[in-house]
């Protein structure tokens, strides 16, 4: 399976939420996480890889970026469970399947989607869907040169077999909820640019789940908030399910939701159990990401819309 992480906007929660979604993943099946973000690879910093937090060397001509413009016939791969800094996440358990980072280059930037270059990416996609069971591939964000040749790769024959899956990552605020639908059903969103590439449009859309980020905790303890503070987010929140449902962004499309978690917004990092019995993180937060993993796996979630 290939899932894409999408988002409108920068500092939607995308590379944090997909880099802990193939945390909880690889919790029992194995899989890949590639850094498609190429103008600012950070998948490296967030699995605490040393020398990685933000991509492989130019250089050195081994990253994703490199591959697809053809400097190397294989990127380099990374086993995170063996080389993250982070103790926690070295602590392998038993059932766990492989978790193994793609890096991106360091100023790879964005380029254009060349038919050899999409013939590559198609190449690398279906290797890797037959060595790993999941493949999570972050992609740049906006109506980007690497959204275009994801959508134009799986386009492609060779990959029609293969099950696709597109989540599109925004905050809960209006500007958010707006940008976000944009993407998936604006002018140059995922649906006019994947008919162009050659999708059929109800499939296309039936792959298309919205993932909600830090998304305020109305049960918060009533002694942090004043009754006219509870009362005002109680009404946005409202609003901003009406506005959700109004742009096709409502339940029937949702695959999730994160809370506002202090950890997230301090330092971008995977949360373990291990943050969570220190009382480091919310248990609400973990328990979001492996919600998450549950319904991408879910295909009751994928039933057409």
């Amino acid at each position: 399976m290939l899932v894409f992480a999408v988002s409108d906007k920068g500092g939607t929660g995308r590379s944090v939420t997909g880099c802990n979604l193939a945390y909880h993943l690889a919790q029992e099946r194995d899989v890949a996480y590639l850094d498609f973000d190429f103008g600012s690879p950070t998948a490296g910093a967030i699995f605490e890889i040393p020398n990685l937090d933000r991509g492989i060397a130019r250089n050195k001509g081994l990253g994703l970026h490199s591959y697809i413009e053809g400097r190397t016939t294989a990127p380099n791969q990374v086993d995170i469970w063996r080389v993250s800094d982070r103790q926690d996440l070295r602590s392998r358990q038993s059932k766990a399947g492989r978790l193994v980072l793609f890096p991106g280059d360091q100023g790879g930037a964005e380029f254009s989607s060349q038919p050899d270059r999409v013939k590559r990416c198609a190449d690398l996609f279906s290797k890797l869907d037959r060595e790993f069971e999941i493949c999570v591939v972050d992609l740049s964000a906006g109506r980007s040169h690497a959204v275009q040749m994801a959508l134009r790769a799986t386009a492609l024959s060779a990959l029609s077999s293969i099950t696709a899956r597109w989540l599109v990552f925004h905050r809960w605020t209006r500007q958010h909820i707006v940008a976000a639908a944009g993407l998936v059903y604006g002018d140059r969103g995922l649906l006019e640019v994947g008919e162009g590439a050659g999708h059929a449009r109800d499939p296309l859309l039936n792959s298309i789940r919205f993932v909600r980020t830090a998304v305020p905790d109305l049960d918060v303890d009533p002694g942090t908030t004043t009754t006219a503070q509870a009362s005002w987010l109680s009404t946005c929140n409202g609003e901003l399910k009406k506005l959700a449902e109004r742009h096709k962004a409502g339940n029937s499309a949702l695959l999730g939701e994160t809370p506002m978690e202090p950890v997230l917004q301090w330092r971008e990092q995977v949360i373990s159990d291990v943050d969570v019995s220190k009382e480091i993180a919310n248990p609400r937060t973990i328990e979001a990401f492996r919600d998450l993993a549950k319904r991408l796996m879910n295909p009751v979630v994928w039933e057409g819309l």
